[in-house]
């Protein structure tokens, strides 16, 4: 008993390399996901290391932390706002407050209410209206360092700083570094609290601490108590009851009547500009026209036309085209070349043949049917040399 083998088939060389373009298309698609992927990855973790004392990257404030750590200031990281009021007693503690929009106005004032001093590192309008209601958000100061001009101890001592925000206040808030009539510090005080507000982001970060007096700064805001509780807020970090909004909510009321109203617009037009159904026509295409009708109707066009140059040119396309083939010259010949070939072939001279297929003009109606013998007469005369067996017509 004998065992039939089947032969194996190689696959052929073009659906090889198809898979092969599909695998490599299939391997850029993995390879720039995988870089997309590390970019945004990387982009959430500096988005969540600014302003973490436990950060020593360049939006971090771990160096910060340190010279407080040195200058015996007890630093307490707290990550929710319940740990922050665990470790508030309200005796002789600071509170360092990044921006917090996860967190209601009455739970940010409680946490406010229970520290001593607070620092706000990371200003927006709504936390420095909580903090200090007379001030305001004020732009960004240009390029420079700016000095103190103030009688504040802290920015005394500290010298001058390139301030990053700026911000207005009304009068009773201490008020320094100047910029066109806005001040990159404010301080409020209230007995033996204070409230700061300075841009931390542009001072206090690894990347910028060294700079200027912005260390000096720094720790003579936040080093005036032995405790620090710096508040770094979680993403899950939030006292709201519902953060899922609507859509509806999240739009203006203007919104939902101008998409109806361009809804009604929009059928409106549709109504006023649109065509019925149904075929426009009753005839149903296409339409099966003979080719000699159309010969006969563009020769009728160039007669009325009396346009004699255009019929010649059309009669020496089709001369060409046929005389082309018949030589064997291919498509990328031109008319000169099919011309000379035909000369040649037919023992006619040059001059002469590509003065019939090319450059005797016809003036009137007897010049265009000369024309159109000599033509017959060369293209039967190639025939006769090429295949003297077959009857060129």
């Amino acid at each position: 008993m004998s065992a039939t083998i089947a032969p194996t088939v190689a696959a052929p060389p073009g659906r090889r390399r198809r898979v092969g373009i599909w695998v490599a298309i299939g391997m850029a698609v993995l390879v720039v996901g995988a870089i997309g992927a590390a970019l945004t990855a990387g982009s959430e973790w500096v988005e969540r290391d600014a302003l973490d004392p436990d950060s020593a990257g360049p939006t971090g404030t771990r160096a910060l932390a340190r010279i407080l750590e040195d200058h015996g200031v007890e630093v307490r990281i707290a990550r929710d706002h319940e740990e922050v009021a665990a470790l508030l007693s309200g005796d002789a503690d600071t509170l360092v407050l990044p921006d917090t929009p996860s967190l209601s106005d009455e739970r940010l004032r409680e946490l406010v209410d229970l520290a001593t001093d607070v620092v706000l590192i990371e200003p927006r309008a709504r936390t420095i209206d909580l903090l200090i209601p007379s001030a305001a958000m004020a732009g960004a100061a240009a390029p420079g360092v700016v000095s103190p001009a103030c009688a504040l101890g802290d920015a005394e001592r500290s010298g001058g700083i390139e301030p990053g925000a700026l911000f207005t206040a009304a009068g009773g808030v201490s008020a320094c570094y100047p910029v066109d009539g806005a001040h990159g510090l404010l301080m409020a005080l209230n007995g033996d609290r204070r409230s700061s507000v300075v841009d931390g982001t542009v001072l206090f970060t690894n990347a910028h601490l060294a700079d200027n007096g912005n260390a000096a700064l720094g720790l003579n805001l936040m080093g005036r108590h032995p405790l620090v509780v710096w508040y770094q807020p979680g993403l899950a970090d939030t006292d709201l009851a519902d953060t899922d909004f609507t859509l509806g909510e999240l739009t203006p009321p203007w919104v939902s009547p101008v998409i109806v109203l361009f809804l009604i617009a929009g059928v409106a037009a549709g109504i006023w500009r649109g065509r019925r159904f149904g075929p426009l026509v009753a005839e149903r295409l296409p339409v099966t026209v003979r080719a000699s009708e159309t010969t006969e109707g563009r020769a009728r066009l160039y007669a009325q036309s009396r346009d004699a140059l255009h019929a010649a040119d059309q009669l020496r396309i089709g001369t060409l085209e046929r005389l082309s083939h018949l030589l064997g010259l291919g498509a990328g010949a031109t008319a000169q070349e099919i011309a000379d070939a035909a000369a040649a072939r037919a023992g006619l001279d040059r001059g002469a043949a590509r003065g019939i297929l090319l450059d005797d003009v016809p003036a009137t109606d007897a010049d265009l049917v000369d024309l159109s013998q000599r033509l017959r007469q060369l293209e039967d005369a190639v025939h006769a040399r090429v295949r003297p067996e077959r009857n060129p017509r």
